[in-house]
């Protein structure tokens, strides 16, 4: 399979302005060939007829030749540019796919050559994948940041570090063998292995990529009829919970993504508590409320301040209806307090989202980060030195599976098969 050459449409579906068409392998060339009579000069747009196999015109347009290793795919490349429509696209594509020795991609197959022919590390797979998904301004700067590798580099120089540390460490063994304690040898490694210690820990404690992705999650919380629903369908602009006047109405947790000022909310909408209840269903509803507070980023509690959840943004609801109490006032009649709330969640959430351009770790980082924090804390207090120098061995191998080097064989499928069929 890796040997095949791949092809398929790489822009969007058609009909479309233009197509390209992508091919990656060793019989690129033999396609051009094939196609157009000869194989252009590399790296030039140039312009020529596509013909089928019988020398029928099936169109005209730009050819590109990237001969490898030097390419996307790090395998020989070529891209074919022509018209849009649906008849030119198949009728290339199905010319191609009768040239012997090429296939049709697979989801993800131009990426997933491109990483394992060393082109892009497997963070910079993730990156792209997330760019692909993007649908806000602080996700696609998030994404660009990994694509372009900065984790790549970020791994790489805490691995010269650890490298580094470990020659000390080594030093330091020497001198112990030899019955001569250099006292700068023995502490120097310690110091700095501490740095890269701290490094590695805020990192850890910064901001989770996840939020990007899933928005920061808003739970509506407070008693039966304190106007939780009718609140949730103001924020999101839309009825998507049922409002009345009976006690207990809503019984499911009902969820809804927005964006507020270019950032990524999910907005929780959850039953209604109360202390006695006959119903087994709403009993249930208030159970799941209850694990949506902890579930929860921010948590606005529309109900007695005794009763809120710690760090809850304390709303006094149906302001128009009823007198002064503690909280910002809310009134979905007359709109008090709306601009006042959107604006208080956009700043906290500021807090909670990774900062633009800054590198955020997804969960597979997390682990592995928090592994070789482990081992790093590990070194740090052990007195046997042999030990130290195998922790900070193991810790370089693990941050490997960081970028793909060991140990992410059961994720690859995963990843790539998130891609489109001409990524």
């Amino acid at each position: 399979m890796a040997n095949d050459t791949i092809f398929a449409l790489s822009s969007g579906l058609p009909p479309a302005g233009i197509g390209v068409i992508r091919i990656s392998g060793p019989r690129a060339a033999a396609a051009l060939e094939a196609m157009i009579g000869t194989c252009p000069p590399p790296r030039r747009a140039s312009h020529h007829v596509l013909r089928d196999l019988h020398g029928a015109v099936l169109d005209d347009g730009l050819v590109l030749w990237f001969p490898g290793p030097k390419t996307a795919t790090g395998e020989d490349l070529a891209e074919l540019h022509c018209h849009g429509g649906r008849a030119v696209v198949a009728a290339i594509l199905g010319v191609l796919g009768s040239i012997e020795g090429l296939r049709g991609a697979q989801a993800g197959e131009f990426t997933r050559r491109a990483f394992e022919n060393g082109r892009i590390d497997l963070a910079e797979a993730e990156g792209l994948s997330d760019l692909l998904a993007a649908e806000t301004e602080g996700q696609r700067q998030a994404a660009i940041t990994l694509a372009e590798g900065a984790m790549g580099r970020q791994i790489g120089e805490w691995q010269s570090k650890l490298l580094r540390i470990s020659a000390l460490v080594e030093a330091a063994l020497d001198f112990a063998d030899e019955g001569d304690v250099d006292e700068g040898a023995g502490q120097a490694w310690w110091g700095e292995l501490t740095v890269l210690h701290a490094a590695i820990a805020a990192l850890l404690a910064s901001p989770p990529a996840e939020r990007l992705r899933d928005g920061v999650r808003i739970v509506l919380g407070g008693p039966t009829n304190s106007g939780k629903s009718s609140l949730f369908n103001a924020l999101i602009g839309r009825q998507a919970a049922i409002v009345t006047d009976i006690a207990g109405t809503t019984r499911d947790r009902i969820e809804a993504p927005i964006v507020l000022d270019g950032l990524p909310f999910l907005f929780v909408d959850t039953a209604g508590l109360r202390a006695h209840t006959a119903d087994a269903v709403e009993q249930m509803g208030m159970a799941l409320s209850t694990e949506a507070f902890t579930q929860a980023d921010i948590v606005l509690w529309l109900g007695d301040a005794r009763d809120a959840p710690g760090g809850s943004i304390l709303l006094a609801s149906k302001a128009d209806l009823e007198g002064p109490r503690a909280g910002l006032p809310i009134s979905v009649v007359s709109g008090e307090g709306l601009a006042e709330l959107r604006a208080l969640l956009v700043e906290r959430a500021k807090a909670l989202l990774p900062r633009p351009g800054a590198l955020a770790i997804n969960a597979r980082h997390r682990e592995v980060l928090r592994n070789v924090d482990s081992m790093i804390s590990e070194a740090l207090t052990v007195p046997d030195l042999l030990i130290v120098a195998e922790l900070l061995r193991t810790a370089r191998g693990e941050l490997d599976r960081i970028t793909g080097k060991a140990g992410v064989e059961d994720m690859l499928e995963a990843l790539f098969g998130t891609f489109c069929i001409g990524k």
